[in-house]
């Protein structure tokens, strides 16, 4: 007997363990039992999976717990960079019968919506999660029972027992090792080594006094910190577009002077786009929001910023409930906070808040640019100088007063989709102011 166990013992078992007993015992997953020959009606041969076996009886059980009568519903593998998700719903209740493979909750994640699918046949027997959880890969979320679904166990029965008598194989001889005494390494001759290049002792640099090293003013400090946490923060995206300037200057041409003698303010382009950014922010309401934390506040109201470039730096005052200002008010309010930040005496107040931002560098002769979201909102956009460029009008090339837009967005919280709406909406109404009147 000692023999047969030596030779079993030599013989891998898959890792599967080995109990010897004289009497049937509970069946566990991935072990072998002794059973009596009344408990297995189908049987198939154990030797040829192990060797010189005898009653042992292989059993196999998928997902089962330790009554064997349920089975945990988990949250699948998501995705290579999807870490957690949102339980959104559950497609079962308990008391409910399921399929195997049916789907009984869906997740949400930030690519993908992902069924959770029952393991086997069964009836839901309870919910463990709650919608609205926030769940990882492996969380359980359902127990199934098994019950009333048809049995998917399958058993391996022993082969008839082998004689004793079988002639045990020889074990093979071990050969001697043959032990190599350590090699005498020989020392190498030694290497001349060269003498170490000369160089100055203080590198050359720039005579002191060709630089100036002053104080950073407080508002220039300001900015840095909010533009690099803005880096920082936001993951910042830019959609690009071009607009036909044509019907917007031809608009203030032939109205300039009786709008500048009725309301005493000159009529600017800039009055077109902020009436513009309000009705694609009314339509794309995601982009007058912003992230919070967990949350995300959804603004009902649309305060503008507009940068303005004073000799301290930059600055950005703040239109308010500017969805209510017709065009003179959009002009006088601009200019009057415009020369409040010239000249310095510009508030905080003024300053504070804002929805969204309007930055135009095209007084400067920007032709393009990538502007940075200034917190805590959410976009910005960024207008470009006006340049006669070629372009193909009902099938003829002529030339048209072209602007390039940039629209820098959060993609946290806005998706490409939002974000070239929005500027096509600013790009149609520029092109046809007519639209505003129509509300179209």
């Amino acid at each position: 007997m000692a023999s047969r166990l030596a030779r079993i013992a030599r013989r891998p078992v898959a890792a599967l363990f080995l109990v010897k007993s004289s009497r049937p015992v509970r069946e566990f997953s991935h072990q072998i039992f002794p059973v009596g020959s009344d408990q297995v009606k189908s049987t198939r041969p154990l030797g040829k999976l192990l060797p010189y076996a005898s009653p042992y009886q292989l059993w196999s059980r998928s997902f089962s717990s330790e009554d064997g009568e349920s089975v945990d519903a988990v949250v699948p593998f998501m995705g290579e960079s999807i870490t957690d998700g949102t339980l959104a719903t559950f497609l079962k209740k308990p008391g409910d019968r399921v399929e195997q493979d049916e789907p009984i909750a869906q997740i949400e994640t930030d690519k993908v919506t992902i069924d959770v699918n029952s393991p086997l046949s069964g009836v839901i027997e309870k919910l463990t999660a709650s919608e609205g959880d926030t769940v990882t890969p492996g969380t359980k979320i359902a127990v199934i029972s098994k019950s009333d679904a048809p049995a998917s166990d399958t058993h391996v029965a022993p082969s008839e027992e082998k004689s004793e008598k079988e002639t045990p194989k020889e074990p093979l001889e071990e050969k001697p090792v043959k032990v190599e005494p350590p090699k005498v390494e020989k020392p190498k001759p030694a290497v001349p080594v060269p003498p170490p290049k000369t160089s100055p002792t203080e590198p050359q640099l720039p005579p002191k006094d060709r630089e100036r090293r002053v104080p950073m003013p407080r508002l220039r400090k300001r900015v840095a910190t909010r533009l690099k946490d803005s880096q920082n923060t936001f993951a910042m995206l830019t959609t690009f577009n071009e607009v036909d300037m044509t019907n917007l200057m031809k608009l203030r041409s032939d109205y300039k002077d009786e709008f500048q003698k009725k309301h005493g303010v000159k009529l600017g382009l800039m009055s077109g786009f902020v009436k513009g950014a309000v009705t694609a922010l009314q339509n794309q309401p995601v982009v007058n929001a912003v992230i919070d934390g967990d949350d995300i506040i959804y603004r009902d109201y649309i305060d503008i910023s507009i940068a303005v470039g004073t000799p301290k730096g930059l600055v950005v005052p703040v239109l308010r409930n500017v969805d209510q200002m017709g065009f003179a008010d959009i002009e006088k309010k601009i200019n009057e906070l415009a020369k409040k930040a010239n000249e310095g005496t510009i508030s905080i107040d003024e300053m504070a808040g804002g929805t969204f931002t309007i930055s135009n560098g095209g007084v400067y002769g920007s032709l393009i640019s990538t502007p940075i979201i200034n917190p805590p909102q959410s976009a910005i956009l960024g207008m470009h100088s006006i340049v006669p460029r070629p372009v193909v009008v009902d099938g003829s090339i002529v030339s048209r007063p072209m602007m390039y837009l940039a629209l820098t967005y959060d993609h946290r919280l806005i998706d490409g989709r939002e974000a070239v709406f929005f500027l096509r909406r600013i790009k149609d109404v520029v092109e046809d102011p007519r639209r505003l009147l129509l509300d179209i």
